[in-house]
């Protein structure tokens, strides 16, 4: 809780302000509409605590007031003396060039790191993009501490992204005046400024605030060598030359967006809480199409707070279209672009046109590797610019493997600036180029997990099938989309060899990526080259994800049996095959078990020819799987003990992946099978097994959790209560969803009162 600024001295601009609306008949509400102004920025001018309004906003309250000649001349007067004593109010405390905040949202824990931090001394960088909040964090930091710095608070606006900063002299003057220097006894030189500015320092309790800084050089003068004095610098760059400095070590405290919860918080002040609580969902999704940049929230609040007839709905439906969102950032004196320009000037001319290029990208974040491709040049080279961008907060970096990550609004202004300076045949060329990089890389990395792929070939771009799954499951945000963008440039046989090629990578990670979107591209693609056995390969792909990873057994049904038809119309009788195995399962559950069989058994008696791992594993566990998912557990038996047998016999004949997939598929539906006959110690070392062997880091399926469910109720069936409590137990430990735990909790229940222990 901040402790109340002091009450300036003379005629409180707050009060003028009061009497005039009350004269003039007007509500809050009624003068925020007229002159643009947030009716929670008027109460804060209203009730002091905001000592004056900015000129620009001034002028336009004088006049929706109807104020002229000498009443308008003396309001905008007591607003510039109030703007002035709120730089001056106390003996020390000199707030220069900083605007007044309102009041902090969402930064608690910011405000507890920098309030520590304040207790040791030193200096803390606040590091962050343009439009995050830093200004405010840093005077609200100011306003809360003032009374542990009884000598005053120095703060100077640097100016630092503009075309011309505040020198370091000038700013050494202005604070050496503020602690009483006279004009005659300041130095002439910047410095000896410095070292006047760090005696004076020496022996005095002051918080000093260097807010939007440029660089080191800037800085590096107007810091003071003293634990007893603390300052916050404020800047888009992280100043990692500040470290190099004969001084204590520098903190950093690294801004970022506010938490969806906390962009709502803050809208609600702008707007009203009743406006927020009337339709939470779409405040969230106005919120979320800010990309919770503060700056933004506050634009997009201040809009519908002065403009009744508007709606939250509405104004997401604004927001919605990427082409217009930046100008509908814009309220009064509060525009998002031009903030964004200025860091953008501040770039060398490579790394500006790097920035720019980056918006080619279309995933949620991105490699160096991809960077380069759309630069048009080395990895190598793109380096020091990715460096550049990171270092002013125009990308982040999401992990330690260097994934970079534009802020949402940053990418469309990045697009803008590609559309205004990138010719058109430039940015066509690069577009290609990034087509064929990860067209060719997804299809390279993908047809490491074909079952007959034993070794890595020497040609291919990856050392090892770990390496391909890491960067098919890294870049996902960008091949996904990339397959869709080629398939609208017509490269249709990338398409086709790239999808066909994802097919046994998609078993086992269904529920990971949009399947569907992506084996309907590969069928597209197969149709407009009149490919039919290509098309009929994709279709039966495209109608299981269906099932798979959308849950539409109806449509699968539908797609697999139109898969059946053409497959045999044009006799190709894998193609055949595949459909008959996969419509099985949407069969069952479309309450269908005989038909569902009956495919299952037809796609079984025409694997023979077929290689083991390739094709009649699936076939097999494809039939033995429909007899357990339809109850008949002993005749599944029949089909998956020896599919067991013959898998380990051959398990040096595929590789790790594959390997692992058919294990554990086999060996959970004998696990399935046991436990439907009451075989039940027999189906908790098969669960058992599973877990030890595939349950951590390959595909098996299942959740971990899920197999730790499975064996402990087999154990407490088979009567081992002791293990059956180590599994669920184990399960509930692992639940990071509190939906998750029910059905553990619900199992652990079952369990005889003495058994059970205090769990958590």
């Amino acid at each position: 809780m901040t402790e109340p600024r002091e009450e300036p001295p003379g005629p409180s601009f707050g009060h003028c302000l009061l009497r005039y609306r009350t004269s003039a008949g007007l509500s809050q509400r009624e003068l925020a509409l007229a002159s643009g102004l947030s009716v929670r920025t008027l109460r804060e001018l209203e009730h002091g605590r905001a000592a004056a309004a900015q000129q620009k906003s001034t002028e336009l309250l004088a006049t929706a007031l109807g104020l002229t000649g000498d009443e308008r001349e003396s309001f905008l007067l007591l607003a510039r003396e109030g703007r002035r004593r709120s730089s001056t109010s106390g003996t020390r405390t000199m707030l220069y060039g900083l605007p007044a905040v309102p009041a902090l949202i969402g930064r608690d824990d910011e405000l507890g790191r920098l309030s520590r931090a304040a207790r040791a001394g030193g200096t803390t960088v606040v590091v962050g993009p343009p439009g995050v909040g830093k200004t405010s964090l840093a005077v609200a930091t100011a306003d809360s501490l003032k009374a542990h710095f009884p000598d005053g608070c120095l703060a100077v606006d640097l100016r630092g992204v503009d075309d011309h900063p505040v020198q370091p002299g000038f700013a050494l003057e202005r604070m050496l005046t503020a602690l009483g220097v006279p004009a005659g006894r300041i130095p002439p030189g910047s410095t000896e400024r410095s070292s006047l500015f760090r005696t004076l320092m020496r022996d005095r309790r002051i918080l000093v605030v260097l807010d939007n800084a440029a660089d080191e050089a800037q800085v590096l003068p107007l810091l003071a060598d003293s634990d007893r004095s603390f300052t916050i610098v404020t800047c888009r760059r992280s100043l990692p030359d500040l470290d190099a400095a004969d001084r204590a070590p520098v903190q950093r405290l690294v801004l970022d967006v506010l938490p969806e919860q906390g962009a709502v918080d803050l809208l609600a002040t702008i707007v009203g809480e009743e406006v927020v609580l009337a339709d939470p969902a779409a405040a969230k999704e106005v919120v979320g199409l800010c990309g919770h940049l503060p700056l933004a929230v506050r634009i997009v609040g201040n809009r519908l707070a002065t403009r009744r007839h508007w709606s939250l709905p509405y104004l997401a439906g604004q927001l919605r279209d990427e082409r217009r969102r930046l100008d509908s950032l814009a309220a009064g004196d509060l525009r998002l672009r031009p903030a964004f320009e200025l860091s953008l000037r501040r770039l060398s001319p490579a790394a500006q046109e790097v920035f720019r290029r980056l918006a080619l990208i279309p995933g949620a974040h991105f490699s160096e590797e991809l960077a380069a491709v759309v630069a048009g040049v080395t990895q190598e080279e793109v380096e020091a610019q990715l460096d550049e961008l990171v270092e002013a907060s125009l990308l982040t970096v999401t992990t330690a493997r260097m994934r970079l990550q534009f802020h949402d609004l940053l990418r469309l202004f990045a697009r803008e600036r590609l559309a205004a300076e990138e010719p058109r045949d430039v940015r066509a060329r690069l577009h290609d180029d990034l087509l064929t990089h990860v067209l060719r890389k997804t299809t390279d990395a993908s047809r490491l997990f074909l079952a007959k792929v034993t070794d890595v070939p020497q040609d291919s771009p990856f050392r090892s099938q770990d390496e391909a799954k890491e960067w098919l499951e890294q870049e996902s945000t960008n091949w996904v989309p990339v397959v869709r963008g080629a398939t609208e440039a017509r490269r249709y046989r990338e398409v086709v060899d790239c999808t066909w090629a994802l097919y046994n990578y998609a078993h086992g990670r269904e529920p990971m990526y949009p399947w569907t979107d992506v084996f309907g591209c590969g069928v597209r693609a197969a149709r407009e080259l009149g490919d039919r056995r290509a098309e009929v390969n994709l279709l039966a792909q495209y109608g299981m994800s269906f099932h798979w990873s959308l849950g539409d057994s109806a449509r699968a049904r539908t797609v697999l049996l139109e898969t059946v038809a053409l497959a045999e119309e044009i006799d190709h009788t894998w193609g055949a095959m595949i459909a008959h195995s996969a419509v099985g399962w949407p069969l069952v559950f479309l309450g269908e078990p005989e038909e569902a069989v009956r495919h299952a058994d037809l796609a079984f008696g025409m694997s023979d020819p077929y290689d083991f791992f390739e094709t009649r594993f699936w076939m097999h566990i494809g039939s033995g799987g429909i007899r357990v998912a339809t109850g008949r557990f002993a005749e599944a038996l029949t089909v998956l003990t020896p599919l067991l047998a013959e898998v380990v016999e051959r398990i040096g004949e595929t590789n790790p992946e594959v390997a692992a997939k058919t294990t554990t598929l086999v060996r959970m539906n004998i696990a399935d099978c046991l436990a439907g006959l009451g075989r039940w110690q027999e189906a908790a070392e098969q669960y058992h097994e599973v877990i030890r062997l595939f349950g951590t880091d390959r595909p098996t399926y299942r959740s971990r959790v899920e197999l730790l469910v499975c064996e402990g109720t087999a154990w407490r069936q088979a009567g081992d209560l002791g293990r059956a409590r180590e599994c669920l137990t184990l399960a509930l430990d692992l639940c990071d969803d509190p939906a998750d735990r029910a059905p553990v909790e619900a199992e652990l229940a079952l369990l005889p009162a003495e058994e059970i222990t205090t769990i958590g």
